[in-house]
Order: structure tokens, then sequence, then C-alpha cells
């Protein structure tokens, strides 16, 4: 028999038990389907679910450099406009108005996401959380209005974990369909 060291263990563990984590709090109670299934009090929800450690420590890389997002982890639990790999890349969200109404638009958009919080904003850039309900979890995405190129760059990435099972993408294209039903973009 091998003997796997306790780190070892313990991080297949963790990663086991997060994945599960990520089902059951994104797909379940993040799309109505938990109808029958206990919700979260909101006291909790504001710690950050039960599980209020799951938060992980907001990364210090965020904010662009000369119109650059950070990169994404080699893990597949983020997606990047400015990521030219399949796992990671995502197209940007383009926009007609201007580039000041587009970020209007943007952060309106974004506070009525459930669970969303906006940590930072200047002018042309947009950092938020959100945490998931059960477990408190959270992503960061950032965006990034690019007025040149007239398209918002977009980066949406889990703290912790390996999968996000599509939630980050899941996320951009929901903001993407609600900015288009402004009429965002012809």
């Amino acid at each position: 028999m091998v003997k796997m060291p306790f780190p070892r263990i313990f991080t297949a563990i963790v990663t086991v038990v997060f994945s599960v984590a990520i089902a059951i709090s994104s797909v379940f109670f993040d799309t109505g389907l938990a109808l029958a299934l206990p919700t979260v009090p909101p006291p909790l929800v504001a710690a950050g679910g039960f599980f209020p450690f799951f938060s992980g420590i907001r990364p210090t890389t965020l904010g662009t450099q000369d119109g650059n997002l950070a990169a994404c982890p080699d893990s597949p639990n983020c997606v990047s406009s400015q990521s030219q790999d399949k796992t990671h890349g995502i197209a940007p969200i383009p926009y007609t108005a201007s580039a000041e109404e587009a970020f209007n638009q943007l952060k309106a958009v974004i506070q009525t996401l459930p669970r969303a919080e906006i940590i930072t904003e200047t002018t042309n850039y947009l950092y938020a959380e959100f945490t998931s309900s059960l477990m408190g979890f959270v992503d960061d995405a950032e965006f990034y209005v690019d007025p040149e190129a007239q398209v918002i760059q977009v980066r949406s990435a889990s703290r912790i974990g390996q999968s996000d099972l599509g939630i980050n993408r899941k996320r951009i294209e929901t903001i993407r369909e609600k900015l288009n039903g402004l009429n965002f973009a012809d």
C-alpha cells in the first residue's frame, strides 16, 4: 500500500468538497431550482454563506496594466476576453454608446445581479465580487472599458478551487445578455 503524504490527501479531499459545494451552491441555489430545498437565511448569506472561510483572500494582482487585465491562472476556473486559449477565452462585450454610457449601463446591470458587490470603480474600470449563496465562494470579476476598440474587456475568476463548473463564463454571458437587452450594441 502506497502512503500519500497528508498534504496531498488533504488537498484531494478539499478539491472534491469544493467541487461539490460549487455545484450545490451555484446550480441549485443560484438558478431557482432549489424550491424544495431550504434557503440560506440572509444573515448567513451576508456573512459568506455557511462557510465564510471559503471566500479566500482578495487577489493583489487585480486592475489594469496598460489596458490589460491580469492573465488567468492555469486552472480552468477563470475566463478572460484577453486570453487566447480555448479554456479561458471569452469574447469582449462590444458597445456602440459612449464609453461613459457603456460604463454606467455595465454598472447598473452588475448592481441587479444577486450577491454582487462593486469594490472598485474608476472612469473605465470596475471590479466586483460575486459570492455564492450557500458556501460563500467568492469570484472576482473585472471590467475594463476600452474606448479605442469600443469593447468592454472582461475577466472573471474563482479565488479558490480548481473548477467552477462554468459559473464564471455563465456570469459574463448573463451580463452580456442583459446589456444587449438594453440595446447596448447593434
